[in-house]
C-alpha cells in the first residue's frame, strides 16, 4: 500500500527521530465517517467516495463502511473516539491507522480512556492489513492483553488470534492510561504509565503501519511514534528507495492521456450502466440508467430512466424521466445490451414495470414485452405479486450458436429461464448468490451454470450443490482452466463473502476453501506474466475492507496487501499491450492506480479534475489495448495511453462479454494475441 507518507506531512513539528505524532485537533467534532451510513455503506462495493465524509488523511479508517469514528473535546483537550457499542467482536475490529509499510523498530504511544468494561482498547502496531496486526489493549476493566491478529480464519466468522502475553492491570473509565508498546526487531515491550507490564519476541511481522482499535466507546489522544535517529534515517531511506523504484515502474509504463470527455447532465448515474454498439455504426455507447430504491435499499430497486449516449456525447435517445437524485445504487438492476434475435443488432433487454421487455437498440421502442413470473409464495420479503428481477444473464442452453435464452433472479432466492421469445421454460431455487456464470464445460456446445454454491445443466438439473452447506452467498464467481495446462479440468472460483476463497472441481469436490474474510470480487488475468497459468485476484469488503490476495491456480497466496478504501472490481488493463495486464483499483489520483503482479502501483491518474466514482475498461479506440473510462452522476471521462504500441504483435485478451454485466460479477481475460 503507497498511500501514506507521514514522515513528510506531520500534523505537529517534527523531533529528532519523530516519524508521526497527533493530538486529533484538525478533525471537526462530530463523525468522521458520514454520510457513508445513510447512503448505505454498500455503496463502496463497486463505487470510489474520495474521503467517506470527513478528509482524514493521513489518518485513515480500513473498516470504510463501519461508522465508528468521531472526534470532540474534553476540558480543552481534543480526541479521537470509538464511539459505538462494537456487537460483532468476534467477527472484527474497528481501526483507525496511519504511517508507512516501512516503519520498523519503532515506539508509539497513545492515551486510553475506556468509557466502558465491556470489551477492549488498545494501540496498534506493525500492521499490515486490518486482518494482520498487533494489538496492545486494555480489556474487561482488569488485564492488559498482547496478541497478534492472523490473516486466516479457521473457523467461519470468529477471528484468529495468537496470545502473545497478558498481565493483570485494573484500570477505571474516568481517566486516561498512556498505552506504549517498543519494538526492536522481533522484540515486543509493552507499557502502561510507564510501568512494563508484558515482554515478548514474535517476528511474523516486523514493520508496519501504526494506529488505534476499540470494540467499546473509547477515547484516544496524544498519539505518537519515534524511533532512535539512526531507525529514523534507515526508514526514509527505505521509503524513498521504494519511491525511486515506483517512479522507474510508472515512468516505463504509458501515461493516462485523456481521449474523450462529456458530461451527463441531470441523467447521469455511478455504476449502474452497459456498454455495446446501440446504434449499430460498429462503435461502443454507453446505456446509463437511473433508479429508484423501494421497499428497502437494496432489493427493490426499480429502474426510473435509461439514457442512450455515444461516446462523443450526443444522445441518442431516452425513456423515463431522468432525476439527478436517481443517481447511485448498492444492487444490480435488470438490463443489458444484446443481439438477442441473432439478426446482427443490438437490442436492450430488461425489466421495468414488472415487464420483461425488449427494445430496439437505435431507438429504445418497445419490440415485444412478457408479464414477469409471480414472486415464489414463500419469499420471506414479497411486497409483490409479480418479480422484478435483480439481474440478467444470457445462456446457450439450446446449443444454438449464441446465447439466447434469458435467465433472470430475483435477490438471493428464485431465478427463471425464458426463450428469446420470452416464454418461461423453466425456473429454479436455491442459495443463488450475486451473479451466475455461464461455461461449457462438458463441451457439447451448451452452457453449464454455475449458480451460488452449485452447477446446473442446460435442462435446469442441479449437477451439485453445496448451498446448504456452505453459510454464505457468492458474490462472484468464475468458472474456467486458468492453470497453463489445455488438458486441465475447468474449475470453478467463488468469491463466498464471508466463507472467503473456494475452488471447486467440476464435479463438485471443494479443492480449496481459504477463510481470508469477506470475499466480495474476483478478476481473472496475466497479471505475472512470468508465472505459469493465470492468477486470480480478489477484493475484501464487509467488515475488512481493501484487502486485495493475489492467488495462484490452486488457490496457493501469492500476495496480500491492504490497497483500496472499501472494494473494486479490480478489472484486468491490458494497459501495455504486451502480455502483462494491470488491475484497475480505481481513477482516484492518491488511493487508485493500476496495479502489477506484484500488487505495486505502476500507472497512476493525473490530477486533472477527473471523476473517479465508477469505471470502466474497454478497448474503444481499436488498437486492442484497454481504455479507461470512468464517470460520476454528472460527466464522463476516457483515457487512452500516451503514446503508440510499438510491437508487432499485440496482445488481446477475451474478456466476458458486454452482454453480461453485473456489478457483481468475475472478471475474467484470457490470453489471446494479435498481429499488428
Amino acid at each position: 500500500m503507497r498511500r501514506l507518507c507521514p514522515i513528510l506531512c506531520l500534523p505537529l513539528a517534527a523531533l529528532a527521530g519523530e516519524l508521526f505524532r497527533d493530538d486529533f485537533s484538525k478533525f471537526p467534532p462530530g463523525l468522521l465517517s458520514q454520510p457513508v451510513g445513510q447512503l448505505n455503506g454498500a455503496i463502496q462495493e463497486y463505487h470510489y467516495l474520495p474521503h467517506r465524509g470527513v478528509p482524514t488523511h493521513p489518518w485513515y479508517n480500513p473498516i470504510t463502511h463501519w461508522d465508528s469514528w468521531a472526534a470532540g473535546d474534553e476540558d480543552g483537550k481534543t480526541y479521537l473516539e470509538h464511539h459505538l457499542a462494537h456487537d460483532q467482536p468476534r467477527r472484527f475490529q474497528a481501526l483507525f491507522v496511519t504511517g508507512d509499510p516501512l516503519w520498523t523498530s519503532y515506539t508509539v504511544s497513545v492515551k486510553v480512556r475506556a468509557l466502558s468494561f465491556a470489551e477492549m482498547a488498545g494501540v496498534v502496531f506493525r500492521y499490515h492489513t486490518n486482518r494482520h496486526y498487533y494489538l496492545f489493549s486494555l480489556t474487561g476493566g482488569k488485564q492488559a492483553s498482547l496478541a497478534l491478529r492472523l490473516p486466516f480464519d479457521k473457523e467461519l466468522r470468529v477471528i484468529e488470534w495468537k496470545e502473545l502475553g497478558s498481565a493483570p492491570f485494573t484500570y477505571d473509565t474516568m481517566r486516561y492510561y498512556e498505552l506504549k508498546v517498543e519494538n526492536d526487531g522481533p522484540k515486543i515491550r509493552a507499557y502502561v504509565d510507564g510501568k512494563l507490564l508484558i515482554e515478548a519476541s514474535d517476528s511474523e511481522i516486523l514493520s508496519g503501519r501504526a494506529g488505534v482499535s476499540a470494540n467499546i466507546p473509547a477515547r484516544f489522544t496524544d498519539f505518537e511514534v519515534s524511533a532512535t535517529s539512526d531507525v529514523e534515517k534507515r526508514i526514509q531511506s527505505s521509503i524513498a528507495a521504494r519511491e525511486k523504484e515506483l517512479a522507474a515502474l510508472r515512468s516505463g509504463n504509458p501515461q493516462p492521456k485523456l481521449w474523450k470527455k462529456f458530461d451527463t447532465p441531470v441523467w447521469g448515474a455511478g455504476r449502474n450502466v452497459r456498454f455495446g454498439d446501440l446504434d449499430g455504426d460498429g462503435r461502443v455507447d454507453m446505456l446509463i440508467a437511473q433508479n429508484i430504491p423501494k421497499v428497502r435499499g437494496d432489493a427493490f430497486d426499480h429502474i426510473s430512466c435509461l439514457t442512450a449516449v455515444t461516446l462523443d456525447g450526443k444522445v441518442l435517445w431516452q425513456i423515463g424521466r431522468p432525476n439527478a437524485r436517481n443517481g447511485l445504487l448498492t444492487n444490480d438492476t435488470p438490463f443489458q445490451i444484446h443481439d438477442l434475435d441473432g439478426d446482427g443488432r443490438n437490442e436492450v433487454v430488461m425489466v421495468k414495470d414488472f415487464q420483461l421487455q425488449v427494445l430496439e437498440g437505435a431507438t429504445g421502442k418497445v419490440r415485444k414485452q412478457a408479464w414477469m413470473p409471480p414472486a415464489p409464495a414463500d419469499n420471506k420479503e414479497r411486497p409483490y405479486e409479480l418479480n422484478n428481477g435483480d439481474s440478467i444473464l444470457f445462456l446457450n442452453l439450446s446449443g444454438a450458436k449464441s446465447r439466447r435464452e434469458i435467465l433472470i433472479k430475483d435477490r438471493y432466492r428464485s431465478f427463471w429461464v425464458f426463450n428469446n421469445d420470452l416464454k418461461v421454460l423453466w425456473s429454479g431455487s436455491g442459495q443463488t448468490g450475486h451473479y451466475p456464470f455461464p461455461f461449457d464445460i462438458d463441451k457439447d456446445g451448451r452452457d453449464e451454470f454455475a449458480i451460488g454454491f452449485s452447477l446446473r445443466d442446460y435442462s435446469g438439473k442441479t449437477l451439485w450443490s453445496h448451498d446448504t452447506d456452505l453459510k454464505d452467498h457468492t458474490d462472484a464467481i468464475s468458472v474456467g482452466n486458468y492453470t497453463g495446462d489445455p488438458a486441465a479440468e475447468p474449475r470453478i472460483y467463488s468469491c463466498g463473502s464471508d466463507e472467503g476463497l473456494l475452488i471447486f472441481s467440476a464435479q463438485g469436490k471443494i479443492l480449496k476453501h481459504v477463510l481470508i474474510g469477506h470475499a466480495q470480487t474476483q478478476s481473472v488475468g496475466k497479471y505475472r506474466p512470468d508465472a505459469k497459468g493465470l492468477q486470480i485476484l480478489t477484493a475484501n469488503f464487509w467488515r475488512n475492507t481493501g484487502i486485495v490476495t493475489m492467488f495462484d491456480p490452486d488457490g496457493n497466496i501469492l500476495a496480500q496487501e491492504e490497497l483500496i478504501p472499501g472494494s473494486s472490481h479490480l478489472q484486468p488493463v491490458n494497459w501495455r499491450g504486451d502480455g502483462q495486464e494491470f488491475a484497475l483499483l480505481s481513477a482516484n489520483v492518491r488511493e487508485g492506480g493500476m496495479i502489477d503482479g506484484q500488487l505495486r502501483r505502476v500507472v497512476m491518474f493525473p490530477d486533472d479534475g477527473h471523476p473517479d466514482l465508477a469505471y470502466q475498461v474497454l478497448n474503444v479506440t481499436g488498437d486492442e489495448r484497454d481504455e479507461i473510462i470512468v464517470w460520476d452522476q454528472k460527466r464522463v471521462w476516457i483515457y487512452t495511453q500516451d503514446r503508440p504500441f510499438a510491437g508487432k504483435k499485440t496482445y488481446s485478451p477475451i474478456r466476458n462479454p458486454l452482454y453480461n454485466d453485473s456489478n457483481y460479477r468475475a472478471t475474467v481475460s484470457l490470453p489471446n494475441w494479435k498481429e499488428k
